[in-house]
């Protein structure tokens, strides 16, 4: 099963906010507004897939055609470190992530699912197949909302039988303070016994960060997520020593020493690795076995269930899978056969590789054709 086609495209999508009658451009923030659709073609006439996100989404398609094909074409797909060898060797020596990571995560994703459908296994039990199911949290929180429909979203999506829930802060033009104000007021409607957790995507200095936690400290928050600018680990490991709201961070870290970093500064309790954006499940799972050496748990932050559930169900410390509603609608849309959330849990496709067919029509209405 050698790699005889690399093909990649840049795509788009308007999505349906629940409780906001006009359609919202992209998929969440106001930069994600594009994707990447990747399909990787072997010489026995196997395909695989895989998608990423927003960050330089043309220059990843270029990276994918121009370099990595030459580099790794003819090499098989199950050969899954001789692969990854080769592109740091050729493409990436100096360990940088962005672009490089994103086209390697693509490559890889693509690869398994490849691996998956020749043995006629999914994906997750060719990581280890540690359960056929895992619990999942809806990021519903978008900034669009006013107090009255955060509440009225955070209820509809209990009522549909999610247990968790996720809320973006640190953007409001109101600082933190109003971010304590939006927290409360989903707590009050949803209760005591359902996960709240938070995520300020970077944007918060420490300080601000800091204040944030000490007005909510008896929220009862599952997580505050990637509270920090550039994840820095000396930075978190000192919020992390300053309040009990337990942090996470990892989704876009395009490595595995940027994870060990957080690692080794006790900087985090939770680790997000992201098989779309942190080199493909092949570097993801050495995340994974890092931290079962520190009993820390993984979970999926950034996004993109489809991919990342099968990390969370195939390795031992696999937790939760965020059911992000803007890029499940872009999964719903490539993949007419995806699975979804029963009772705020996600079974395992029963197909293989990753379960998902495409819909070409689909591939071909949300493309991409000003560069």
């Amino acid at each position: 099963m050698r790699i005889k086609d690399i093909r990649a495209s840049v795509h788009t999508i308007s999505i349906s906010v629940p409780l906001i009658s006009e359609k919202v451009s992209g998929y969440g923030r106001e930069e994600q507004r594009e994707f990447v659709f990747c399909e990787v073609e072997t010489d026995e006439g196997l395909t695989g897939v895989a998608v990423t996100g927003h960050f330089l989404a043309h220059s990843v398609v270029s990276a994918l055609e121009r370099y990595f094909l030459p580099a790794v074409r003819d090499m098989d797909v199950r050969d899954v470190e001789a692969i990854h060898e080769r592109v740091w060797r050729t493409l990436n020596p100096r360990a940088m992530t962005g672009v490089v990571s994103s086209a390697l995560s693509l490559l890889d994703i693509a690869m398994w699912d490849i691996h998956g459908k020749a043995v006629e296994r999914p994906v997750a039990g060719l990581l280890g197949g540690a359960r056929d199911e895992v619990d999942c949290y809806v990021t519903f929180g978008f900034p669009q909302y006013d107090w009255e429909q955060l509440a009225a979203a955070a209820r509809l999506h209990v009522d549909n039988g999610f247990t968790g829930l996720k809320l973006v802060v640190a953007v409001d033009p109101g600082g933190w303070r109003e971010d304590a104000a939006r927290i409360r007021a989903v707590r009050e409607e949803v209760g005591d016994g359902i996960d709240i957790m938070i995520d300020a995507n970077y944007l918060f200095r420490p300080v601000d960060a800091l204040y944030l936690c000490r007005a909510i400290e008896d929220c009862g928050i599952t997580w505050f997520e990637e509270p920090l600018h550039q994840n820095d680990a000396r930075a978190l490991a000192d919020l992390r020593s300053r309040t009990s709201i337990p942090l996470a961070a990892g989704q876009m870290e395009g490595h595995r020493w940027r994870l060990r970093e957080l690692v080794e500064h006790k900087a985090v309790d939770v680790i997000q690795p992201n098989v779309c954006y942190g080199g493909g499940y092949t570097e993801v799972r050495k995340t994974a076995h890092l931290a079962q050496i520190y009993n820390l748990p993984i979970a999926n932050g950034g996004g993109w269930p489809l991919f990342n559930l099968h990390t969370m169900a195939g390795l031992m410390n696999g937790w939760l899978v965020e059911w992000h509603l803007g890029m499940v609608q872009v999964g719903e849309m490539l993949f007419p056969d995806a699975p979804g959330p029963v009772d705020g849990k996600i079974a395992v496709p029963d197909r293989p590789g990753l379960g998902l067919t495409v819909d070409r029509e689909a591939l071909r209405a949300s493309l991409v054709t000003d560069t």
